[in-house]
């Protein structure tokens, strides 16, 4: 099967890493920059106490139209990216080719299916702890590396079938989901809050789930976007705010989001796809979101990175 990890950071970097490493994968890798060089010149390593993995003999590159039509398109970019990485993957689609999204968030898809075309695209939800550590390392923090995909209708087909087979040879846990949709909004009743509430208290999840202030903040987040997806027609289950608070309680202490790491050194933030497109999918279908609106407010000055010091 080749396969093509469009946009291969923390996310798309390890789990192509591990189809990479597996018999019956050609996986080629679509990356930029210092990242880029460095998995050119050093490979791809992956830091893991679970399962470490050094690749040295690496397919990147930074021009889609060298690898050509694959059989899937693993595409793991920031959000702010959507528009720019589903232009480039026109060169990797052929008939028959899934370009399966396992972005943060619930409106990429969207961008997606206007661009490629919806025959093309499937739904996909990835839970790991997972960092660039330098150009060219990935570190992985504790043992959760799972990967949930699904066709948008819900049926099975010969390609995501065909897929789950490899990865279930791949070294982490691979998914197959009739209810892809449900899984992506489940997944979104967790990342956006604890994104939100981990960057507003800069603090990770062990302070976020001892301290009770937070911890409400946290739940009364998790529940804004339940009732968000309840007027989605997106049925999450009674029982939805407590399953994010277990989830919370599972994960190891020193967890922290993606959006609070991008903050820490200054980055570009996902916020308007996460709070933010709480917030606004709120006020479009009359769903109050006032604590995903305070932290939209917050963080916004943080959103294009850190904000410049000098006066206006």
């Amino acid at each position: 099967m080749r396969i093509a990890i469009m946009g291969a950071g923390a996310v798309g970097g390890y789990f192509g890493a591990r189809l990479a490493a597996a018999q019956g994968a050609e996986v080629h890798f679509i990356a930029r920059g210092p990242h880029l060089e460095a998995i050119r010149r050093d490979g791809l390593r992956i830091e893991s106490e679970a399962a470490p993995l050094h690749l040295t003999d690496v397919r990147a590159t930074d021009d889609p139209a060298e690898v050509g039509p694959v059989d899937l398109v693993l595409f793991a970019v920031k959000l702010w990216d959507t528009d720019r990485a589903a232009e480039a993957c026109r060169p990797l689609v052929k008939p028959g080719t899934v370009v399966v999204t396992v972005q943060n968030g619930v409106t990429g898809m969207d961008t997606l299916c206007q661009i490629l075309g919806r025959e093309h695209v499937a739904g996909g939800v990835a839970h790991i702890g997972a960092t660039i550590a330098a150009p060219g390392v990935i570190r992985h923090t504790g043992t959760l590396a799972r990967l949930t995909y699904g066709e948008l209708d819900g049926r099975p087909s010969p390609r995501l079938t065909a897929f789950h087979a490899l990865a279930e040879t791949a070294g982490f846990e691979g998914v197959l989901s009739a209810a892809i949709l449900r899984a992506q909004w489940e997944k979104f009743a967790f990342l956006a809050p604890f994104s939100g509430v981990t960057a507003l208290t800069r603090q990770p999840a062990g302070v976020i789930r001892r301290v009770p202030e937070s911890r409400a903040l946290f739940l009364d987040a998790v529940a804004e976007v339940a009732r968000l997806a309840r007027a989605r027609d997106v049925d999450l289950g009674t029982g939805i705010v407590a399953r994010v608070e277990a989830l919370l309680d599972g994960v190891p202490p020193v967890m922290t989001s993606s959006m609070l790491n991008d903050l820490t050194r200054g980055g570009r933030l996902e916020l308007p796809w996460l709070s933010g497109a709480v917030v606004q999918l709120g006020s479009e279908l009359g769903v109050p979101t006032p604590v995903h609106r305070v932290i939209a407010a917050a963080l916004a000055p943080y959103a294009d990175g850190a904000p410049s010091n000098s006066p206006p």
